[in-house]
């Protein structure tokens, strides 16, 4: 009866013992069988894996064209801006007009004092006129000096057969025949004093049209509307030929300037569509009206001028303000993926994993043209792709694939 409990007691030391003292040993042994374990399970999902592939989800991407945008840094420019200056000299007899005034073209900024140009043209005036009155008198004296001439041809001719028929004496004939000559020599002289006098009406025409113009210099107009960035020339300034009147700017339509690289230059062209956004946040919508042929020198880039018309009421935009140019350049052919598709091979190229037609992974390289708030952009991959978008980070080329297609959503 008592061997039970005696053997009860046997086993409990035997075990604290293994235990407490020997429980290295107990762990060693219990590592070799979770090793042997796992070992076990790994194979179990190798072999399932070799035999179904690799579990990958993928989307059937066909290619659209889109836009494809330009970004240009610039900067605003006046439409217009002439500095106004005197063609002659004259005290300044107008007002000075603040600067920020909005003119109208044809207002007068500066003028000037006429001084004694009133009389010059009258007497421009005066002497055209006198040279018109003698024009008559020139004709007068040309129709007198052809009628002699007429005259002196008849009395050659008479003298001529009177001489033939022995009436009239070679001495005759001789005066009759220095009269024509006379004659013509008068003819001559009264075409050239007509011409004179048509050179004197011609002189003093142009004499009338120098005082009237001028005169005209006096008032320094604005040849366009816009807003005067200085003060004009004060009351009272002596102003000579060349000197500064006024400057005046025009901002309607406004003009963002912007360089492009010789890389994208061949993209834009007269007419696209841009948006423009300013420094402040704001934006307008215009289009490209000058692409320039010629690089620039020094920078290798060309020119692109954007013209846009804000809208009524709007505030006016200034010139020298930083801008962001967007332009819409030629459109092309791209797939939209998401940009988690995106991986690179073992030579560092740029692609994305693609589902083979015998179930198999390949890799194929991108373009990124550009990106979107959906996803990126890419061309390379043809017409129509299945691209693998999850797990394509743990296959290789040539790998088994177990494939889930996800509907395109983007």
């Amino acid at each position: 009866m008592r061997l039970f409990p005696i053997v009860t007691a046997l086993l409990v030391v035997a075990g604290l013992f293994m235990l407490v003292f020997q429980r290295d040993t107990l762990d060693e042994a219990a590592g070799v069988t979770a090793a042997s374990d796992a070992a076990v399970d790994t194979e179990v999902e190798a072999d399932a894996a070799e035999q179904t592939g690799l579990s990958v989800v993928v989307l059937k991407s066909a290619a659209r064209e889109i836009e494809t945008p330009i970004v240009i840094r610039g900067r605003t420019e006046a439409t217009r801006r002439v500095e106004l200056r005197a063609e002659t000299s004259g005290q300044v007899v107008s007002d000075k007009l603040a600067k920020g005034s909005t003119v109208a073209k044809g207002d007068v900024m500066c003028r000037l004092d006429p001084g004694t140009r009133d009389a010059s043209l009258a007497e421009a005036k005066a002497r055209l006129a006198e040279a018109k009155a003698r024009a008559p008198e020139a004709e007068a004296r040309v129709i007198e000096a052809q009628a002699r001439l007429d005259e002196a041809t008849i009395n050659l001719t008479a003298a001529d057969k009177l001489s033939q028929g022995g009436f009239a004496s070679d001495t005759r004939v001789a005066n009759a025949r220095a009269g024509v000559e006379a004659a013509r020599a008068g003819v001559i002289s009264a075409q050239s004093g007509a011409a004179s006098s048509d050179a004197v009406i011609q002189s003093a025409t142009a004499a009338v049209a120098a005082a009237e113009r001028e005169i005209e210099r006096l008032d320094i107009r604005a040849p366009f509307a816009g807003e005067l960035e200085t003060d004009t020339a004060d009351i009272g300034t002596l102003l000579q030929p060349g000197a500064h009147c006024a400057t005046l700017v025009q901002y309607d339509p406004v003009r963002v300037v912007g360089y492009v690289s010789e890389l994208l230059v061949d993209q834009l062209s007269t007419g696209l569509v841009a948006n423009v956004r300013l420094a402040s946040g704001r934006t307008l919508q215009g289009s490209v009206t000058f692409v320039a042929d010629t690089a620039d020198p020094v920078t290798r880039t060309f020119r692109v001028d954007v013209e846009m018309l804000p809208a009524e009421g709007e505030i006016p935009v200034r010139a020298g303000q930083t801008a962001e140019i967007v332009a819409s350049g030629q459109g092309t052919v791209a797939h939209l993926l998401p940009q988690s598709a995106l991986t690179l091979n073992d030579d560092g190229n740029l692609g994305v994993r693609v589902a083979l037609e015998d179930n198999t992974a390949g890799f194929m390289p991108v373009t990124v043209v550009r990106d979107s708030l959906k996803g990126v952009w890419v061309s390379g991959l043809g017409e129509a792709t299945d691209v693998i978008i999850i797990g394509h980070h743990y296959v290789t080329d040539g790998s088994a694939l177990a494939i889930t297609y996800q509907e395109t959503g983007l």
